[in-house]
């Protein structure tokens, strides 16, 4: 007898042995029955009548069925119920009965209703069996009818596969014609010199006669030179093969025929999802592993199954052949939602996922730390289902909103998102939402959007498109609904500004953009009325900030919270996430008891389960409220004893009377946790070939990976040496901590804002004034030729008075962004790594840098950036009340002709900004650097030429034109060969006028392209970019309008057509 045990572990594993015995003990008996080649159908089918049952669960009242083309055997008085288990038996994929295991009466429920799911296995292995011992028989037929005609074959094995041979030459000519035809390649490939004679006697008598050069069609062959050639392919092999190669290899041809229809679905472009799916199940009754085909069969289904559902990047298809497989897909179209007749895909975002998973589960590179870690169960719309959406609604006018203006383009934003809110699913998805909510039941869910272009390298779209949190808790009407009005936002935020406007600056504006989704599972416990995890978080394979020079880039960034990872995602003004290098985890970037309180978290988001909406609350509340149901809260938890240590919270703490603080020292400290990020980032870094951005969460007792993309990263990353006999007078700043690698050269403006000034600035109107006001000279100053210096962290979301309240569209023209942190104490700034905001820096090249400008070993010139002339007033007369506030400075203006330029330098820890000559700045620290983009005299002035002539033949009075303008890399003598011609248009006519002036431009741009193309080997649609302003803009001074007269980087006039030119 077993000792009991608390939790009854050891009964458990002994009933799973005894169970494991008595499949083992029936699989024995089954292949004793089938294997005698001597035993009549009929015998082996009533012996499984008795061996079958004992091998289930509860023999005692267990019974089965066998059916046999029409034959039907099972025992005398059997009685059933609707407790029964069926499996069909199929040879040569034709079904010709089936297997059946019936109770006698209503057992207790189990996996699959009363049987285990191992019992599902069984009962499949043994009528796959069967299938083969039947179809044995079959063959056995045929081997006597050939016997009589093959005297000339000695033994039984040599038999066996010229059997298969003749059972083909009777039942399937064209299969046996391809086997043959693989079976002469495959020879000659193992230099049989005999095969290479076959083809060339068969070509021969093809040609009869005629030159390989002879041009006209060749005879087809008849069907006694094809029997001859199979005869003969085979006769070869018998010689130079032995038994066990030719049926291998027999076997295996005919396995890859038989997923010839896979194949032709998968490749032919015009198959719907549907007609795949229907293809994948097919393939899957079979019981076909694709890894028993030909590698080249093998690969080239998986290849395009990649194709056809996930995405057409190259490099990532290169990647999933190796990891996804067939039965992976089969797996995938379970939780499938598309239009009917669907030809999407999955995207960026549902693909990196699918494809990190496997390559977790399958490699055995780190498996003891990776063996446990999960993911959500996850549903998923294809990205035709937005096209699907827009169609149902006759929402297709949406299409040409990103062409707008981005003002234009921000302020209907709100009415795009009403607008899809208030539209219609398609009943197919309507089908396919409800069958998910039921597969997921009533735990909370997450709506993730996965563009067609988000997450590859240099796209990644960090936080562009919206992911919303939904409880999904009360009747399935409701949570119905409140999907689909989820799902519609999504949709939604693809017409947003800043996606557009991120899609604009990367040349994928014009791409017609398509968008899936992801509906996935929360993963999380109940605490209380919240549901969120114990913990959750982001991390980097490349750690491009550090703390200490001990810290290398390959240790990797962990930013993890307690609840929600949201909070270590989003950039956040009030709020902190923990920092971890897994590389180094003893080196914290906070040691101090000070620094450990002033930067931990201190807020969680979580999932308000009663009142059914996403909530931010304070940790200490929620612990204070039901602390005692957080999970593992002595891994993520430290209490502040009376002498302001912090130590591991001990298991009889008091929310009332402990300080608790979220430091994770248990979780790095005690758990294999560190040790498993660092495994799972070296791994998918080494099987993707490119460092890694992933999402993580666990409910406290497993781990689960969320999402996986390519981390972004710039291509100018080499540091810049820095000189050490630089002028004092020159420099206007320095840096010694988080310092990255890079240069900014040539930056003629700076937009400054004071800390002083700004932390004074009491009204909430005036503290907006500053974003907006630096939003507009984001359109106002020349792009990449400025930089913004101000305090706190820009673009936070929360209490804007610890960060200028900006977008990344107003500051996407920047080329670097400096926060200043003026110290308090041991004050250290918040770094920007990791969120969405700083993504977009890294992908765009903005620069990024934290000051500490009180500090004693570094340089900051106050003098300079406060006593400058500002030019605000001048630039933005509405914004001059904040000129105390925001300086705006012309820096070749205010030195006699200098810029500034940045040299970082990660290395060293350092970072200097100094001023130098136009022409020398891109030689200080180091040779001058190459541009992919190289600028030519040549580009810029044929462009100008190009311009000058299209004004000249521009009839004002044909146009209604009063004005026309160059202006941007054209106008500033910086295009290089890819670049366009902005041209603004100050248009005075009527909109038969308009027109045809668009008519007329776009021809113009469209040969200017060509010729261009014809010049640099650079292609586009059109050279010009066409932007039109009205009186009212002009006199308002808005939208691209502010560029006509502006005091810095004004668009140029150019003369149009006299009216003396015009008459002739």
């Amino acid at each position: 007898m077993t000792v009991p045990t608390p939790d009854g572990s050891v009964d458990k594993i002994i009933e799973t042995l005894r169970e494991r015995a008595k499949e083992l003990q029936c699989l024995y008996e089954v292949h004793e029955l089938t294997n005698d080649p001597d035993r009549m159908p009929d015998e082996v089918c009533r012996g499984l009548l008795d061996v079958i049952p004992p091998g289930w669960q509860f023999p005692a009242v267990c019974w089965a069925r066998i059916s046999v083309e029409g034959v039907v055997y099972e025992p005398p008085r059997s009685q059933a119920t609707e407790s029964v288990q069926r499996a069909p038996i199929s040879v040569q994929g034709e079904t010709v009965g089936s297997i059946e295991v019936i109770y006698a009466r209503q057992m207790p429920k189990s996996d699959e209703g009363p049987f285990l799911k191992e019992e599902r296995k069984l009962i499949d292995t043994i009528a796959q069996r069967l299938g083969h011992y039947l179809m044995q028989q079959r063959l056995r037929g045929t081997l006597r009818n050939w016997e009589l005609a093959m005297e000339n074959i000695e033994t039984k094995d040599r038999r066996q596969w010229w059997v298969i041979i003749e059972f083909l030459r009777k039942t399937d000519q064209h299969l046996l014609s391809r086997i043959a035809r693989r079976m002469i390649n495959y020879l000659c490939w193992n230099g049989v010199e005999e095969a290479h004679q076959l083809l060339r006697v068969f070509s021969a008598d093809v040609r009869g006669g005629r030159s390989e050069d002879d041009n006209r069609p060749l005879e087809r062959a008849t069907s006694d030179q094809l029997a001859h050639v199979t005869n003969e392919a085979f006769r070869i092999a018998a010689d130079h093969l032995s038994e066990a190669e030719i049926v291998s290899s027999v076997e295996k041809w005919i396995k890859d025929d038989k997923a010839g229809f896979l194949v032709e679905a998968v490749e032919n472009q015009t198959t719907s999802l549907f007609d795949i799916s229907e293809a994948l199940e097919r393939f899957h009754q079979m019981g076909v592993d694709d890894r028993e085909l030909s590698r080249s069969v093998q690969i080239g289904l998986r290849v395009s199954l990649a194709r056809r559902f996930l995405t057409e990047d190259l490099d990532f298809i290169n990647t999933a052949k190796n990891h996804l497989e067939v039965r992976d897909f089969h797996e995938l179209v379970q939780r499938l939602i598309s239009p009917a007749a669907s030809r999407g895909k999955l995207g960026g975002k549902s693909s990196g996922l699918i494809l990190a998973t496997h390559i977790v589960r399958k490699s055995r590179e780190y498996a003891d730390a990776l063996a446990d870690i999960k993911v959500p169960r996850t549903w998923y719309i294809t990205s035709d289902g937005l096209l699907n959406f827009i169609e149902h609604n006759d929402l297709e006018d949406v299409y040409a909103r990103k062409y707008l203006e981005i003002d234009q383009i921000r302020r209907e934003y709100p009415h795009i998102v009403q607008a899809f809110k208030h539209s219609e699913f398609s009943p197919e998805i309507v089908k396919g939402l409800s069958l998910a909510l039921d597969d997921l039941g009533e735990r909370p869910l997450i709506v993730r959007s996965s563009s067609l272009l988000e997450d590859r390298v240099g796209s990644a779209f960090s936080g562009k498109y919206k992911s919303l949190f939904l409880a999904n808790r009360g009747p399935k009407r409701e949570r119905l609904s409140a999907l689909m009005d989820a799902v519609a936002e999504v949709y939604a935020s693809i017409f947003g500004p800043d996606p557009i406007e991120y899609r604009a600056e990367r040349g994928l504006l014009d791409v017609h953009e398509e968008m899936g989704v992801m509906i996935q599972e929360v993963v999380g416990a109940q605490i209380g009325p919240y549901f969120c995890p114990a913990f959750g978080g982001v991390a980097f394979s490349n750690n491009e900030f550090r703390w200490s020079a001990r810290i290398t880039r390959g240790d990797g960034l962990i930013r993890m919270v307690p609840g929600l990872g949201t909070r270590a995602v989003d950039r956040l003004s009030d709020d902190y996430p923990v920092l971890i290098a897994p590389g180094q985890p003893g080196l914290r970037a906070n040691v101090t008891p000070e620094e450990v309180l002033r930067y931990s978290p201190r807020k969680i988001d979580v999932i308000d389960t009663e009142a059914n909406s996403f909530r931010t609350v304070l940790i200490s509340e929620l612990l204070q409220q039901c602390g005692r149901q957080f999970p593992i809260f002595n891994q993520i938890f430290s209490v502040q004893d009376r002498d302001g240590i912090l130590r591991p919270a001990p298991f009889d703490w008091d929310p009332e009377r402990d300080h608790v603080v979220a430091t994770f020292d248990g979780l790095v400290g005690s758990t294999p946790f560190v040790e498993q990020m660092r495994a799972l980032l070296r791994l998918l870094r080494e099987k993707t070939g490119t460092p890694v951005d992933i999402e993580f969460a666990s409910d406290g007792k497993d781990f689960y990976l969320l999402q996986c993309r390519p981390q972004s990263f710039s291509i100018q990353d080499a540091p810049a040496p820095i000189p050490r006999d630089l002028p004092p007078q020159s420099v206007l700043f320095s840096a010694n901590k988080y310092v990255s690698n890079g240069r900014v050269p040539d930056v003629t403006h700076i937009v400054y804002v004071d800390p002083e000034s700004y932390g004074q600035l009491s009204d909430l109107t005036e503290l907006r004034d500053v974003g907006r006001a630096v939003g507009r000279l984001n359109k106002l100053l020349p792009k990449r030729q400025f930089v913004l210096i101000g305090p706190g962290r820009w673009g936070s979301r929360g209490d804007i008075k610890l960060g200028v309240a900006v977008t990344y569209s107003d500051i996407n023209n920047a080329a670097m962004l400096i926060e200043m942190a003026t110290r308090r104490g041991n004050y250290v700034p918040e770094l920007s790594f990791g969120t969405h905001f700083f993504q977009d820096l890294v992908e765009s090249s903005i620069r990024y840098l934290p000051l500490l400008p009180d500090s004693d070993d570094v340089v900051f010139n106050r003098r300079f950036f406060r006593n400058s002339p500002n030019i605000l007033p001048v630039l933005l007369p509405e914004y001059r009340h904040l000129s105390d506030t925001l300086h705006v400075i012309d820096v070749p203006k205010v030195t006699g002709g200098l810029v500034l330029q940045v040299l970082m330098n990660a290395d060293l820890d350092e970072a200097v900004g100094v001023l130098a000559s136009p022409s020398a700045s891109a030689f200080i620290g180091g040779e001058r650097r190459r541009e992919p983009d190289q600028v030519s005299e040549d580009h810029w002035r044929w462009r100008l030429r190009m311009a000058e002539r299209i004004a000249s033949l521009l009839d004002p009075e044909v146009f209604g034109v009063r004005a026309l303008y160059v202006f941007g890399s054209t106008k500033n003598a910086t295009a290089g060969p890819g670049s366009d011609i902005d041209l603004l248009v100050h248009f005075g006519g009527s909109p038969e006028q308009e027109r045809a002036l668009r008519w007329w431009l776009d021809g113009w741009g469209q040969c200017l392209a060509e010729i261009n193309f014809l010049r640099t080997g650079y292609p586009s649609d059109r050279l010009l970019d066409v932007h039109m302003v009205t009186d009212v803009e002009i006199a308002k001074q808005t939208s691209f309008a502010a560029k006509i007269n502006a005091v810095t980087d004004p668009a140029r006039s150019l003369p149009l057509m006299r009216r003396d030119e015009a008459k002739t």
